[in-house]
């Protein structure tokens, strides 16, 4: 068992003053993620998977002729499943399912819609998404933090000028919570299915990147001068 050093609750001679800073920040996303599911059925194994074979290989290759618009892209899942018969003895297979995850992210969104309705143009091929966000590393979560500081620093030095006194040393700085980009939300519901019918190309979506927020908050603790109450 572990116990944590009691917090100083202040002195006449250092009263402790509490404080809380936040920010909020509106930007524009930096990634968009997509979600591609590649699938292949029939009554042959081998067909099956040579379908699937074949379908991945065309979502991949157009996915990768977008060059330097495709900031990743990726392999997840693979599987090529036996059917069985609901009625029958004995392990009769009625038919195999095979499918294959892809997952790309892209910096460049003026391409986003041609590629989405692109994919879903293909046999038997799902897209999910986009999924919005901001980089790692974005400078955009630095400036929220440094804003939510320099909230909670001018808010200490108000209720310090209340009191007549000053600000005397910094005794605790807090992260109590961040929050990620949001909304996280696809910009259409749930994904696209491919067409059963081949005929001519559709139109490309028209795909809004929405507005982010990013937010962040510290609590501190500092000391004062002692006031004349």
């Amino acid at each position: 068992m572990t116990f944590e050093e009691p917090r100083s609750a202040g002195t006449p001679d250092a009263p402790l003053l509490v404080v809380r800073g936040e920010a909020e920040l509106e930007v524009e996303p930096e990634l968009a993620r997509i979600g591609v599911l590649v699938s292949a059925r029939g009554r042959d194994r081998r067909s099956t998977l040579d379908d699937l074979t074949r379908r991945n290989t065309t979502a991949l290759e157009l996915v990768k002729s977008y060059g330097e618009a495709v900031e990743r892209l990726s392999t997840g899942a693979f599987s090529v499943a036996p059917e069985f018969a609901e009625r029958g003895r004995g392990e009769r297979v009625r038919s195999y399912h095979g499918r294959v995850q892809l997952t790309a992210e892209f910096t460049d969104f003026t391409v986003l819609g041609e590629l989405v309705t692109r994919l879903a143009d293909l046999e038997l091929t799902r897209v999910d998404g986009p999924w919005w966000s901001l980089r790692p590393d974005s400078p955009v979560h630095g400036e929220a933090r440094r804003r939510a500081v320099a909230e909670a620093v001018r808010r200490a030095r108000e209720y310090a000028s209340a009191l007549g006194t000053s600000l005397a040393a910094l005794v605790e700085l807090a992260d109590t919570g961040a929050e990620g980009p949001r909304p996280h939300r696809p910009a259409f519901g749930g994904g696209v299915r491919s067409r059963a019918v081949a005929d001519a190309p559709a139109e490309p979506l028209d795909l809004e990147p929405p507005r982010l927020r990013v937010a962040a908050q510290v609590g501190v603790r500092f000391t004062m001068a002692p006031p004349e109450l």
